[in-house]
């Protein structure tokens, strides 16, 4: 996910991506059609905000990454010929309005209310001067890790360094049309003192948010009340801020942004950033509208709050392409970012790495993994899904990769850590997974008599099995045994013979008994991975009272 890499172009490639439906050629075709009958720029730029109030969250990498897909896009569609930028850019002179809860001494913060967040003291100890120092460390930390092709912006670093000076004289200049378009958003008692501009105080370093006495266009200055005393000051060179509307459509004027994503919360207040960058001599960048990341109770995850998963707690337990593919996945529909979407992610990734090999273009440039990989996705051979590896260590209680690899390398024979790096590097995330998230739920239960005699047939069946029997044979056993209990009959469906189905009630109480678990991957596949000795021990122990004791 570099954004850098060398792109091999070949016809068959070029013809599939003018034709592709996914959404970041969508994306990335927009901004082509913003240059159309005229010369593109030096460099197109391709815009991320964050906003350092608190820690990065995995919202927040999923701009960079999503934005990063559809620059990748817009090289492909052009053929690499056209310069591109990724500015990732942090609002860290913004003031520091509440304290986020997930600071360690929230006391110590409190006579800094209202300061930019660069003068804010860090309160995580380490070598960073300022806490949106130290959050801004965390993002790049991360981006890094992740590969990213980015420039990292501040803006308190532009501010100070005259980078918007030009802009800001002109929002002195037009401040009546930036009116007009701020006061009719605004509450009666709000529109009294409302200013696009806020000043640095010089008696308190906080930002200021009070009504202008004069704007001085000429001069480039502006007048206001600091605590009784009217002061004035200039607007450039880091002495003022704007509002965060108008910083938006300032920033983007100054910059030349061809192409900003944002979340739905932003979305009523496109236009007044589009229309103020116009007001300020630029054209507004295309955008793209993503739905927001809930929590587990369906809450908009928060900096703040520190609720939802972060960026490390995710890659505690998968890796980080999973990750990725969620991001890519939907990106319209609010989804919901707590542990248990993690699974599915890290089985859904290797599922759809497994089948770009046998595509053709059209599809290729349709899979996640193209676009997560700028075009060239990894060949990795995964022999048993995550989720078969989660039940594994469910049913062997195994604490450490040894013993998971004692089963793996029996069912296939060959398959060694050596010989397969990622899905040993899978067994680790998979104990983790299950000692922090699994364990602590389970629950075995009893089986009644109906379920007892059912254990007691299933486990016949499968002593009957030949040795060396595959997971196909083994689910076909198992469906075998259920057909002929009146429990398990599904009358819905129909069976190879004519009769009932087996009802999904089967498998359920399976896993409940056997694993203590409401749900697991295809048993066939568990059984034959676990062994049929061990499956068969383990339903002897479930008889024998030994797992719901």
């Amino acid at each position: 996910m570099t954004g850098s890499n060398i792109i091999d172009l070949t016809p068959e490639m070029l013809a599939a991506a003018a034709e592709s439906k996914a959404w970041p050629f969508e994306e990335a075709k927009k901004v082509i059609a913003r240059y159309k009958g005229k010369d593109f720029p030096e460099t197109v730029l391709f815009e991320t905000g964050y906003g350092p109030s608190g820690l990065p969250h995995i919202g927040t990498f999923g701009e960079v990454a999503r934005t990063t897909m559809v620059r990748h896009a817009f090289r492909v569609l052009t053929q690499d010929k056209v310069k591109t930028k990724l500015l990732c850019f942090s609002d860290d002179m913004d003031g520091m309005r509440k304290i986020p809860e997930s600071v360690p001494d929230r006391a110590a913060l409190e006579p800094y209310l209202h300061m930019p967040l660069t003068s804010v003291p860090n309160p995580f100890g380490g070598d960073y001067a300022s806490f949106a120092d130290h959050n801004n460390a965390m993002l790049c930390r991360f981006l890094d890790t992740f590969g990213f092709d980015y420039e990292f912006a501040s803006a308190t670093q532009y501010y100070k360094a005259g980078r918007f000076d030009e802009v800001l004289r002109r929002a002195a200049e037009r401040y009546d049309e930036i009116m007009g378009v701020m006061l009719p958003t605004l509450g009666p008692e709000r529109q009294a003192t409302y200013s696009p501009f806020l000043p640095i105080s010089p008696k308190s370093g906080r930002v200021l948010y009070v009504p202008m006495i004069n704007v001085d266009a000429k001069a480039g200055t502006i007048t206001f009340d600091d605590e009784g005393t009217e002061t004035t000051l200039p607007v450039t060179s880091g002495h003022v801020k704007l509002q965060w509307k108008p910083d938006f459509g300032m920033r983007w004027a100054a910059l030349g942004v061809d192409f900003e994503m944002f979340g739905k919360d932003h979305q009523t207040n496109a236009a007044i950033y589009d229309r103020i960058c116009n007001i300020l001599g630029g054209r507004a960048p295309e955008h793209f509208v993503y739905e927001l990341f809930l929590d587990e109770e369906g809450q908009k995850i928060s900096k703040s709050k520190g609720n939802g998963l972060t960026i490390d707690e995710w890659l505690t337990y998968a890796p980080t392409e999973s990750l990725g593919l969620y991001m890519y996945q939907r990106p319209r529909q609010a989804k919901k970012l707590y542990f248990d979407v993690i699974p599915k992610a890290v089985d859904e990734y290797y599922a759809f790495l497994g089948a770009y090999p046998r595509q053709d273009w059209k599809e290729r440039l349709g899979n996640p993994v193209w676009h997560m990989h700028d075009g060239n996705p990894p060949a990795i051979d995964l022999p048993v899904p995550f989720a078969l590896l989660l039940n594994l260590v469910s049913a062997s209680n195994a604490h450490d990769k040894a013993v998971l690899w004692g089963f793996i390398s029996r069912h296939a024979p060959g398959v060694t850590p050596k010989t397969h790096p990622e899905l040993d590097r899978l067994t680790g995330y998979a104990i983790r997974y299950f000692d922090d998230f699994v364990k602590p739920t389970k629950v075995y239960r009893a089986a009644d008599e109906v379920e007892r005699d059912a254990l007691a047939k299933l486990s016949d069946a499968l002593g009957a099995l030949p040795q060396g029997a595959d997971g196909e044979a083994i689910q076909n056993a198992a469906l075998n045994v259920a057909r002929k209990i009146e429990r398990y009959q599904d009358h819905s469906k129909q069976s190879p013979e004519g009769g009932p189905g087996v009802s999904v009630v089967f498998f359920q109480m399976i896993y409940q008994v056997l694993i203590g678990q409401e749900r697991g991957p295809r048993f066939g596949s568990f059984a034959a991975l676990y062994g049929i000795a061990e499956t068969r021990a383990l339903i002897e122990r479930a008889l024998a009272g030994q797992l719901a004791a």
